[in-house]
């Protein structure tokens, strides 16, 4: 069995070096897609931010007063505008962050409750948390007053007159932002993943090519059994990803100077893991296709959709509480929430329940795969 496996997993290899094309996307486009993100995020930490407000409680002046508390900030530029236009804003890129001060926010505030301020960005910590810290000092002062006043409306105006006009010096200092890098690593690590599951599908798709032009059916005549032909395919595919995962990491790390945050291992670790779960979804998507054109068709209904629900391609604090929901059903999901809790410095269960479920997904897509192929009892199927 063993010198069968060897020589299938030779034979792979072989494959993949004499074809160009392989190259690309198992080494190129993983690389292309940190360049892409640097890009995208490299010059996104200095210049003028661009707010968009959407002032939904316009006629109160608590919530016009907090307008013109964000507009009085330094390097921050604001455009009123409706909520949908702010959104579009965002989205193409015009505006690089947009606030909602929904309606009944003066009420709220005036009253000592915490009223719903919704930040939205696609860029990231960089460019939110500078304004959401200010803005959340702000309402917590006025807050505060009309704690203190208890309902008192004119005591209430008075005090915040006081607040208001009242001028008070703030000594400030520079340091490193790490932001704009741990968002690169996010974006970087998120196109990784789309590229981690094409490869996989690619690689395991060389078997229901063989099957097709009947390479499969000769090897079957020889001591070569099914499952050796299945495991070495395995093997060949987890050598391909290690080596695609290490390439991007060092390249990101020592090339590009790139800071994650994770140390290597860690983050190394996490994406074996996703690994894992990924050649078992090759596994299953296959274990379902009976050619070609229906194993490509399935995933490409699979693979680019569930990226783009999970957030590979941007953060998921634009997307709807629903997406969100529905994105935890996903092995995406789970990596690149364990990202979020390795920058963040929670390695702890939450961070090994993460872990668990990641094995989970590559466990789950592994059986239900094997049950797939196992029940194939044609000539021209697996197993």
């Amino acid at each position: 069995m063993w010198k069968d496996l060897l020589w299938l997993i030779r034979k792979n290899l072989n494959l993949i070096l004499r074809n160009k094309n392989s190259w690309i996307l198992h080494l190129a486009l993983p690389l292309a897609g940190v360049l892409l993100s640097m890009l995208i995020y490299g010059s996104s930490n200095s210049g003028t931010l661009h707010i968009g407000i959407a002032n939904q409680d316009s006629n109160a002046p608590l919530a016009a007063d907090t307008v013109r508390y964000i507009e009085q900030l330094q390097k921050v530029k604001i455009s009123l505008l409706d909520e949908s236009k702010m959104r579009d804003g965002i989205q193409d890129g015009s505006i690089d962050s947009g606030i909602i001060l929904s309606e009944g926010f003066s009420g709220k505030l005036q009253s000592g409750q915490s009223p719903t301020v919704d930040i939205l960005s696609v860029k990231g910590a960089q460019v939110t948390a500078y304004v959401s810290a200010m803005l959340n000092n702000y309402l917590s002062n006025v807050a505060a007053i009309a704690q203190v006043t208890n309902g008192d409306a004119s005591r209430f105006d008075r005090l915040y007159g006081d607040f208001v006009s009242h001028p008070y010096s703030v000594s400030a200092g520079t340091v490193k932002d790490a932001s704009g890098k741990k968002d690169v690593t996010y974006q970087s690590i998120g196109f990784l993943l789309l590229f981690m599951l094409t490869s996989s599908y690619s690689l395991t798709e060389l078997m229901q090519k063989e099957r097709q032009d009947r390479t499969f059916l000769r090897m079957m005549a020889s001591p070569v059994s099914s499952r050796t032909y299945v495991f070495s395919n395995v093997v060949v595919n987890a050598i391909v990803l290690i080596i695609q995962i290490a390439i991007t990491l060092v390249f990101m790390k020592y090339l590009l100077g790139i800071d994650s945050g994770v140390p290597f291992g860690e983050l190394a670790f996490i994406l074996f893991l996703f690994a894992l779960a990924a050649i078992g979804l090759s596994l299953l998507i296959i274990s379902f296709s009976n050619s070609n054109g229906s194993s490509a068709a399935l995933s490409n209904l699979i693979i680019t959709p569930t990226c783009l629900l999970s957030g590979c391609f941007f953060p998921m604090d634009i997307m709807p509480e629903t997406v969100r929901k529905i994105s935890t059903f996903l092995p995406q999901h789970w990596l690149l929430d364990s990202l979020n809790k390795l920058q963040s410095g929670d390695g702890g269960s939450r961070f090994a329940l993460n872990l668990t479920i990641l094995i989970a997904f590559a466990a789950a897509f592994a059986l239900i795969a094997a049950f797939r192929l196992s029940r194939k009892d044609s000539t021209q199927q697996f197993v």
